[in-house]
């Protein structure tokens, strides 16, 4: 059925502002997104073989440009609305530790990090840094890696940390497969870096491991 042709409290826009966003599926909300279809394909009907094809809102978001414009009806245009979209909420996510500002709660720095982290198709290392007070100085993402790994210097950490001025650090990394528990290399490093940063005053407070939902502390866990 053509998209204009729907009774109007069937149609994605109206029932969500009749209901609220949480009323709608994951095909309902992109067709929203996209506002139009394709040539023989309703909205909803691209919204539906979006999602299958990507499997799920995730893998459509974070889809590189190639993947993304690949699919018949999406281009560059669309593919910039997302990036924004994406940037637009992870913003939203960074409000509680802007720059200067203390972290209030380890359930802010978890948010913050999975933001920033847990689209990523490959491993990022990251740091937060802190002043001696936990004030946000900065947050650097310092090392780059594959769907596997990311090799992690710990003399360049320290360097980034000094340069800083930092007192303490939080680092995080995600793991792209989604399962968030750390392994044995995510312990080792993180006693590295704590043994490194050691030697010129600056604390590791915790190394926080991302998945899809899901952030394991390793400080919790008493692998420190």
């Amino acid at each position: 059925m053509p998209d204009a042709d729907w009774p109007n409290d069937e149609r994605p826009r109206e029932r969500l502002l009749a209901h609220g966003p949480g009323s709608l599926s994951d095909a309902e909300l992109l067709a929203i997104f996209l506002r139009t279809g394709t040539p023989g394909m309703p909205v909803m009907a691209l919204a539906r073989y979006l999602t299958e094809s990507f499997g799920g809102l995730r893998g459509l978001m974070t889809a590189s440009r190639r993947q993304f414009c690949g699919v018949k009806g999406l281009g560059t245009a669309k593919y910039a609305q997302v990036q924004a979209a994406m940037e637009m909420a992870r913003r939203v996510m960074d409000e509680p530790l802007r720059q200067g500002d203390p972290l209030r709660s380890p359930e802010d720095t978890r948010r913050f990090l999975c933001s920033r982290l847990g689209t990523y198709p490959h491993e990022v290392f990251s740091g937060l840094f802190l002043d001696n007070r936990h004030r946000v100085i900065q947050y650097r993402e310092l090392f780059r890696g594959t769907i596997d790994g990311a090799a992690v210097y710990p003399r360049e950490v320290v360097r980034q940390a000094l340069e800083f001025n930092a007192a303490a650090v939080i680092f995080a990394h995600n793991h792209p497969s989604g399962v968030a528990e750390p392994s044995q290399a995510d312990i080792s490093l993180t006693r590295r870096l704590k043994e490194a940063l050691g030697l010129v005053d600056i604390r590791v407070l915790d190394h926080m491991v991302i998945g899809h939902g899901e952030v394991i502390s390793l400080a919790e866990r008493g692998l420190m």
